[in-house]
């Protein structure tokens, strides 16, 4: 008995001297205590922006999801209903998800200026949306810089109004089917309007629906040096990412960007949606190899 109770005693001090002392402490099996485990690291559901014949590969490297086109798996355009039948078919029999979808609609289609296309974007807004249910996606992105950007000589606020407008018809549309749209901001090397989280963050205000949220895309911040503090600020409006490299578009790992401070303000607002990487391949297969490797470390470094 005398025994056990100088254990203990000696088990004790051991313990509190470590606590005192700064260092690891460990109970009496010699286990580090619940305090000193380090803490799960950072994960996202990952994906790629490709096509989805990538699919099997994508599964088994680790990735979560495919981004297809909105053009090209969904083609709301007139007499796409064939092949996204068997686009549909092919998912089905993959088992592997399209989480999300890029280049809404065209250059050609005006959202602004003095030639407006809106009843066209809608239509193939509509169809998108149901087509995007049909194959349980969870959003679209937003992003159509071509189609947004301003002429020049066009007024500013003028542009902006129009852009609501349509935007306040769109959401009910979204809301609808149950996929949400995310206003993507882009670098102002690639469109004149909607450059910042804080300028999409202004669209997404005016609009006012739960189903019309925020794209963070780190590669359009990093060429803007749009500082990660802009996520935690906005990050109640973020839904979906994407990540590329801030030279040249490429895939995390090829010219060894650091994107830790980015991650680091999406573990801040706790974010869990999708981070898909969106970039400019020279070798598709080992690029998305590594790339997985360096965003998954990276993520757990955070």
């Amino acid at each position: 008995m005398q025994a056990d109770k100088r254990i203990k005693r000696r088990d004790f001090l051991t313990y509190t001297t470590g606590i005192l002392a700064g260092l690891p402490t460990f109970n009496i099996l010699g286990q580090p205590s619940s305090s000193d485990v380090p803490a799960a690291g950072f994960t996202l559901p990952l994906g790629v922006c490709t096509s989805y014949d990538k699919a099997g590969l994508l599964k088994r490297l680790g990735y979560s999801f495919v981004e297809e086109s909105v053009g090209r798996f969904l083609i709301p355009d007139e007499g796409g209903d064939a092949q996204f039948e068997k686009n549909r078919l092919a998912l089905a029999e993959e088992t592997f998800p399209v989480r999300s979808y890029i280049y809404f609609f065209p250059g050609k289609l005006k959202s602004v200026g003095p030639d407006l296309h809106h009843e066209a974007i809608l239509a193939r807004a509509e169809v998108a949306l149901k087509r995007a249910k049909e194959c349980g996606s969870k959003n679209i992105v937003f992003g159509s810089g071509g189609s947004r950007a301003i002429p020049d000589g066009f007024d500013r606020a003028t542009a902006k109004a129009q852009h609501i407008a349509l935007c306040q018809k769109m959401a009910p549309l979204a809301e609808k089917y149950g996929v949400t749209l995310a206003v993507e901001p882009l670098n102002r090397s690639e469109t004149n309007f909607i450059n910042s989280l804080a300028e999409g963050v202004e669209i997404i205000q005016a609009v006012n629906n739960p189903w019309f949220k925020l794209q963070c895309d780190i590669y359009h911040m990093l060429k803007d040096n749009e500082s990660p503090d802009e996520i935690v600020k906005y990050g109640q409006y973020i839904t979906h990412c994407h990540i590329a490299e801030k030279q040249k578009r490429t895939a995390p790992g090829v010219m060894g960007d650091d994107f830790r401070p980015y991650f680091r303000a999406l573990k801040k607002i706790k974010y869990t949606g999708g981070l898909s990487l969106e970039c400019v391949w020279t070798d598709f297969d080992s690029e998305i190899t590594r790339g997985i490797d360096v965003v998954k470390k990276q993520l757990n470094d955070v």
